[in-house]
């Protein structure tokens, strides 16, 4: 059942100070005092990513120095239980890392970590435990060295580091089990590393990346989610620990070990996705705790499938096979594969199931309810809703309409948080507690509980932007926002910035507050321009049609749909002068800046383009392989979609081009700008460049940050 809709901040049954007092004196009184623990450590250099045991809470593994080590928080004691890395200052000659992510993995992959606890530990006979840590062992010696200039200029040097580039190799990577023993004091009594029965290329031929991993709810497995180069097949796998061995120098050792693996001992490849377009990864994974030895049953979202992302409950049954491992393995097609028994479509339609960046879901079991965020009710808004895995079908909103929510589940499903806003509402977050009768928990009744934050007030000379929708020539609806100059006058035209970013994995238009990360398009309206936004083909939220128009073409189609929005606005708004247009954007968006004046030089009077792609070929093959497959297979589509091969194409006269970028960009190297200005020179183009030389990816410093802000509103107005 839905909400009913209300003012974002106004609260019907408010909890009193006095409600919410004595739920925290009995939370308070149910808890032991909390007290911080020194941890005293022998290692040096910076510990990362440190991860509390879920079997043993004494336990402690973290990241120091590329290598994985183990701290005991009761004794202190401590151990360092990978040896990858050799410590040495020179990259070329210490390629190998374990339990770190990848450039690459964190940065278009977004995985963060290299190592999982099992979620419990195993009871021994002699009264210890044992405990596994699944890890990522990175080997990155072919991968190419870049050097890039080092924060401290004054000394004049250069970090280098892997950077794989288009079509280059990749890292070589596997995954690998470390085995910690206790006693009954929970003391460490032995630390084994143990590999897979064969090399992982082995196991599961055409894996490039390993996209996703952790373990299943009981610990009774690994699993991971492995991608090929090209991204559009994709397989999830079960890994028995029994499935890994000791680590052996001896190779009379290491063929005993394999003599001990039962020949019951298998990976499960239990699912397969493949598309022609390309997959899309997502953090949507629920395993359920097996009930028969042979079934596996999950919770998964499949965007391949219909071409919008939605959940499935799938049963796949575990085929056992019989494999000596001391023998000579040789791969054969089919080899681990599981046949799927069931696959239950929970939700369906022409919308999406949020997954990515991090989404979740929240499974029930006791009352087979999936709840899960997504945008059924219109793609400008992200709601919560709720739908039974065991009868699916009816699919219950839970937060109200005119708002695009952010929401978590509580861990006992009887209450709920939204962070939410709208265009005009700055952000609120409350919390709401599901009622309604006991038997019918599909349609409980989110009721106002508390609240956390309220909205703000909205700056003085805050005004939100109109969201618009347009049928694109392209067939598509296309949605837009414009902020309309705030000093405007009948029949006066005034100069328009068209805000553009324009590449996949991000919508900029939607329902949701732009006061804040966006705060500079309303200045830019306060001081007279009209400033307009558009989603076109490429943008994401709208399902894989739509994102997949970039297929192998990036810049090739998007420009199209910007310039079709710019004419709609002009015509629906009298106030916008096609004769005065700046297009501006920041990395996609810097390269789309650079493909309008190129393309559309009679439309976009300037162009003000910050850290642009300007050469597909120098940059990551996780990302670019993705979308544009790799140089050696579209040649035609790399050399189209690189501005800085189509200078000659740019406008003659001065004062059109201003290019910004972070000289210290770990994301889009600086290289792209230099590459491009050198080209620039040689075709006897004009253009401005601004360096900021202390700067990334994104702009951080305060002072930089002013710097640009003014530098953008100077150009404008002496240009345009």
């Amino acid at each position: 059942m839905t909400t009913t809709p209300r003012p974002a901040c106004s609260s019907s049954r408010p909890a009193t100070a006095s409600s919410i007092a004595r739920t925290g004196a009995t939370m308070a009184s149910s808890l032991r005092p909390i007290k911080p623990v020194e941890i005293k450590t022998q290692c040096s250099g910076t510990r990362m990513d440190p991860k509390i045991s879920p079997g043993q809470p004494n336990f402690i593994a973290f990241i120091n120095n590329n290598d994985l080590w183990l701290a005991n928080l009761k004794s202190g004691e401590e151990r360092r239980l990978t040896f990858c890395h050799k410590g040495l200052d020179n990259v070329k000659e210490d390629p190998k890392s374990a339990g770190v992510a990848t450039f690459v993995i964190q940065e278009e992959f977004d995985r963060f970590t290299g190592y999982w606890w099992s979620p419990s530990a195993v009871e021994d006979s002699d009264g210890g435990k044992t405990l596994y840590l699944l890890y990522e062992e990175v080997d990155e010696t072919e991968v190419e060295i870049i050097h890039v200039p080092s924060p401290a200029l004054e000394e004049r040097k250069a970090d280098a580091y892997r950077y794989p580039r288009t079509g280059s190799k990749n890292p070589q990577t596997t995954l690998k089990l470390a085995q910690i023993k206790t006693d009954k004091q929970g003391k460490i009594v032995s630390v084994q590393d143990k590999e897979l029965v064969l090399p992982f290329t082995s196991l599961f031929p055409g894996t490039e990346y390993i996209s996703r991993a952790g373990w299943t709810t009981d610990g009774k497995y690994g699993w991971a989610v492995l991608l090929d180069r090209s991204q559009r097949r994709l397989q999830l796998v079960l890994l028995p620990p029994a499935l890994f061995i000791p680590v052996t120098g001896d190779p009379a050792q290491r063929q005993k070990n394999l003599e001990a693996v039962p020949h019951d001992v298998q990976p499960y490849i239990f699912y397969e996705e493949t598309t022609d377009i390309w997959i899309n990864v997502h953090d949507i994974f629920y395993p359920f705790v097996q009930t028969s030895e042979d079934e596996f049953s999950f919770i998964w979202v499949n965007e391949s499938k219909t071409g919008f992302s939605h959940l499935y409950k799938i049963t796949s049954t575990l085929q056992p096979g019989c494999y000596q491992w001391s023998g000579s393995y040789e791969y054969t097609e089919g080899d681990f594969k599981c046949a799927v028994k069931e696959e239950v479509t929970l939700t369906s339609g022409e919308w999406e199931v949020l997954a990515r960046h991090g989404s979740k879901i929240w499974v029930n079991e006791a009352s087979k309810l999936v709840y899960f965020q997504g945008t059924r009710d219109t793609p400008l808004e992200h709601h919560l809703y709720v739908v039974s895995y065991q009868s699916p079908g009816e699919v219950v909103r839970l937060s109200k309409p005119g708002f695009s929510h952010s929401c978590s589940v509580s861990k006992n499903f009887d209450m709920f948080v939204s962070h939410y806003s709208n265009v005009s509402t700055p952000p609120c977050l409350h919390i709401y507690k599901l009622t309604g009768p006991e038997g019918d928990p599909l349609h409980m009744v989110p009721e106002f509980w508390a609240s956390m934050m309220e909205a703000p007030g909205c700056p003085g000379d805050y005004k939100s932007p109109e969201i618009f929708d347009f049928p694109g020539k392209s067939g598509f609806q296309l949605y837009g926002m414009v902020y309309k100059p705030h000093n405007l006058q009948p029949g006066r035209k005034h100069p328009t910035v068209l805000f553009v970013y324009g590449g996949p994995q991000v919508q900029l238009v939607n329902n949701t507050f732009k006061g804040m990360k966006y705060l500079r398009l309303n200045t830019l309206a306060s001081l007279g321009y009209a400033v307009v936004v558009i989603d076109g083909r490429g943008s994401c939220q709208r399902g894989l049609k739509f994102e997949g128009a970039l297929k192998n073409k990036m810049g090739q189609v998007e420009i199209e749909d910007q310039v079709e929005g710019l004419q709609y606005v002009s015509e629906r708004f009298n106030f916008v002068d096609l004769s005065r247009v700046a297009i501006h954007g920041w990395s996609y968006g810097g390269f789309l800046s650079l493909m309008g004046i190129i393309q559309r030089p009679n439309v976009f009077k300037v162009a003000i383009a910050g850290a642009p792609v300007t050469v597909w070929m120098a940059y990551d093959t996780g990302y670019t392989e993705r979308y544009m497959d790799t140089p050696d297979n579209n040649q035609q589509g790399y050399e189209e979609g690189s501005v800085a091969l189509h200078v000659d194409k740019l406008p003659s006269e001065p004062n059109r081009l201003l290019i910004l970028h972070g000289f210290l960009d770990e994301n889009v190297h600086f290289f792209h700008t230099n590459f491009l200005v050198s080209q620039i020179i040689r075709a006897g183009k004009p253009y401005q460049l601004q360096v900021y030389p202390n700067e990334r990816h994104s702009i951080r410093c305060p002072e930089s940050g002013e710097h640009y802000e003014i530098m953008l509103l100077h150009f404008l107005q002496q240009y345009l």
